[in-house]
């Protein structure tokens, strides 16, 4: 299929952001029009440029390539600018610094008319060169935020941060990535799997780059706004999974610290203890409905996240549940500690230091009944506002 492809609107578009790569780019460029002639394919080289102040436009327009001007600076700002003002069905994506083979694009190409909607390229199965990457990104950036990225979206990609992938238009008008630093990477891959394309990966061998001067990347700032992307974007394992861990554990306790301490062997489990319980599982609902919040944002984004079993946990938040659970749990509260203030006005002056902790949590109950109560109403506006059934 790859040279059925005639004159007019090209079928591939080899987009390259640049920043001053004048060194680079021309070799680039080159390669992936020798790519396209040795597919025979109809192809366009698109340049996204970020502000050069080098020759890297002039370059370019003298070998044939489009420019694509992005003034808003960022790597993802610079790549949206020039796949939006690509025109290819197929769009591929890389560096313009050398590290990867323009005329390798063919394999992309392949993979995609095979019925994908993204292929990623995979470094560390397809080698990297001496020096191509700092030992620092080699063995715990890339492999530990790609870990991290696999569980948090639930795709089995390997590279997550590999520069050189392909995609179909219409997959990447359903991604709407938003980005415009270098998580933009990462987004496209929780996008495209948030959406339910379907995602492949092929070896590729990253080469040392050909630039004179040091690369744009910053290590620890570009790697916590992965890290940061990520977890934003995994609202089960940042606020689900622990608020309700929390919650758990701080109900379970008061419920077994309400009549008064407890020894358990050499252990003493006293008022303390129960002012940890009660601070734990108001702090675990109120994670776990932060939770319910981002899950129903990140849904209006990425239906496929929510299931079946999510929509059901979800609607137990609805204002119905939340009037009787949160009205139910003040009144119960409400009522034990009116019935400990009637004990204390029959029996003024004796002190009562049995009755502390079933008032410590009757207070507790109270609370946690009005944040119950009133958090169902801000999911319910959630909800509606996001058109989320």
């Amino acid at each position: 299929m790859i040279g059925d492809q005639f004159e007019g609107t090209p079928l591939v578009s080899a987009v390259m952001p640049c920043l001053d790569e004048e060194l680079t780019l021309p070799i680039c460029i080159r390669k992936a029009m020798k790519a396209f002639e040795q597919l025979g394919i109809h192809g366009e080289v698109v340049v996204a440029d970020n502000g050069s102040k080098d020759r890297s436009v002039a370059i370019a327009e003298s070998l044939g390539a489009r420019v694509i001007h992005q003034p808003v600076k960022g790597y993802g700002a610079a790549l949206q600018a020039g796949i939006a003002g690509s025109r290819g069905e197929i769009i591929i994506m890389g560096d313009s610094d050398d590290s990867y083979d323009w005329l390798a694009i063919g394999s992309f190409v392949a993979k995609i008319q095979e019925g994908n909607d993204m292929v990623m390229g995979n470094r560390f199965k397809g080698g990297i060169d001496p020096g191509a990457m700092p030992p620092l990104h080699r063995y715990l950036g890339n492999p530990v935020l790609s870990f991290i990225s696999r569980i948090a979206f639930r795709v089995p990609i390997g590279d997550f941060h590999c520069g050189m992938r392909a995609f179909t238009r219409s997959g990447f008008e359903r991604m709407k990535p938003r980005t415009s630093g270098m998580e933009f990477a990462t987004e496209m891959i929780a996008s495209a799997a948030g959406c339910g394309l379907k995602i492949a990966e092929i070896p590729i061998t990253l080469h040392k780059d050909q630039r004179d001067r040091p690369p744009h990347l910053r290590s620890f700032r570009d790697g916590w706004r992965h890290l940061k992307f990520i977890v934003s974007y995994a609202p089960d394992h940042l606020f689900l999974y622990p608020g309700i861990a929390l919650l758990a554990a701080g109900l379970l306790l008061q419920g077994a610290l309400v009549t008064g301490p407890l020894q358990l062997g050499p252990v003493y489990l006293g008022i303390h203890f129960l002012a940890l319980a009660g601070g734990a599982s108001l702090m675990g609902f109120n994670v776990m409905a932060m939770g319910v919040l981002a899950k129903v944002i990140v849904g209006n984004r990425f239906p496929r996240s929510l299931g079946r079993g999510t929509l059901r946990f979800i609607h137990l938040f609805r204002v119905e549940r939340g009037l009787f659970l949160g009205g139910g749990l003040f009144g119960v509260g409400f009522l034990a500690a009116f019935l400990l203030l009637l004990y204390w006005m029959a029996h003024p002056g004796r002190a009562m230091p049995g009755t502390i902790h079933a008032a410590f949590v009757a207070i507790h109950l109270m609370v946690l009944g009005v944040n119950v109560l009133f958090t169902s109403f801000l999911i319910h506006l959630a909800l509606a506002e996001n058109q989320v059934q």
